[in-house]
This record gives structure tokens, sequence and C-alpha cells, in this order.
């Protein structure tokens, strides 16, 4: 009877350890397709394929260094809204954005 209370726990506890390192991967800023950290553009994450992050963290505590605040731009001229530049411009609806270096928008979380 003692074998089948210790075997009653054998199945839990590897369940456990199997999903324990699924737990802990969870998502980062600019991981899948995005390729990484490229660096920090104040608050806001610049990620290896040239968009932003959507991510709610904030890069410049994550990394230590102070934020950068830099105004908006008006979206008369989308010229210098490149990601990278600290410089965002916004659209007719509101939504905040910088270009990549492909030429579409990486718009910021609101």
């Amino acid at each position: 009877m003692a074998f089948l209370s210790r075997r009653s726990y054998v199945l839990p506890l590897l369940v456990l350890c199997l999903a324990t390192p699924v737990a802990l991967a969870g998502n980062t800023p600019c991981s899948g397709r995005k390729g990484g950290i490229a660096g920090c553009d104040g608050d806001t994450f610049l990620c290896n394929d040239g968009s932003i992050s959507a991510s709610k963290k904030s890069c410049s505590v994550q990394f230590g260094g102070p934020a950068r605040v830099q105004p908006l731009r008006a979206s008369g001229s989308s010229e210098g809204c490149s990601c990278g530049t600290g410089q965002y411009c916004v659209g007719p609806r509101g939504g905040v954005y910088c270009l990549t270096p492909s030429g579409s928008k990486s718009y910021k979380r609101r």
C-alpha cells in the first residue's frame, strides 16, 4: 500500500517539472520575430527588426538608464520619425508611431 501512495505523487511532480520551464519563459519585450532588444528609446524598447515593442515595461528602468523624453511631432511630415531617433509621429486618429527601416509604421502602446 505504501508503494501506491508514493506512486500517486510521481505524476503531479512530473507535470510540475515539465510545466516550470514554460512558465518561466514568458513573453519578453521584442520576443519572437522581432529578434530581441536592440536598445532603449526612453521607456520604449527598440527591437532588432527596427520596430518598437508594445511592452508595458520600462526599458530605462530595466537597463538602468535615464528616461529620454522627446516631444511628439505633428503628422504633417513623416520625415524624422524613424524608430530609434526619439521622435514619433501622431497619426490622424491620434496614434503615436515611428517608421521602421522597411517603411512600415510601428505604433506605441497607449
